[in-house]
């Protein structure tokens, strides 16, 4: 399962890292340290936390209207994926935004889709395609 750094999270749930930090601080979301001291969220944890997180604060969230390119994409972490036989249903956590995906099964399966994974939602129009960033990238 991948780990992922305070600062990663941060930008992937659009607050601080300090904020991260501290909700890791008082347990809300589970941390651990490396061997080099470094503390690490794992990513079933942070898309359990992301999922907890949204529906608890989504009757406080004010709706804002941007305007925005025909084609928008978004790194956000993996919190669910149900599949059945021919299609799955993927939902991304961008930032304070849940982005949603229908696709065919056999492109989840071939993305190996689960929550807690890094995944790029790329959108144009009424489709989103899920992309897997290239190793390495935070984004």
């Amino acid at each position: 399962m991948m780990n992922y750094r305070i600062g990663q999270v941060a930008e992937l749930l659009g607050v601080s890292a300090d904020t991260v930090r501290r909700w890791a601080d008082a347990g809300r979301l589970g941390a651990r340290r490396t061997e080099g001291g470094q503390r690490v969220i794992e990513g079933a944890a942070l898309a359990e936390f992301v999922t907890g997180l949204r529906e608890s604060s989504a009757a406080e969230r004010d709706e804002l209207v941007m305007a925005q390119s025909a084609r928008n994409r978004f790194a956000g972490i993996v919190t669910r994926v149900v599949k059945d036989t021919v299609m799955a249903q993927v939902e991304l956590q961008a930032g304070r935004y849940r982005v949603v995906s229908l696709m065919s099964r056999e492109a989840a399966d071939e993305l190996a889709l689960a929550p807690g994974m890094l995944a790029v939602a790329a959108v144009k129009a009424t489709n989103v395609v899920v992309e897997l960033p290239s190793q390495g990238s935070s984004r």
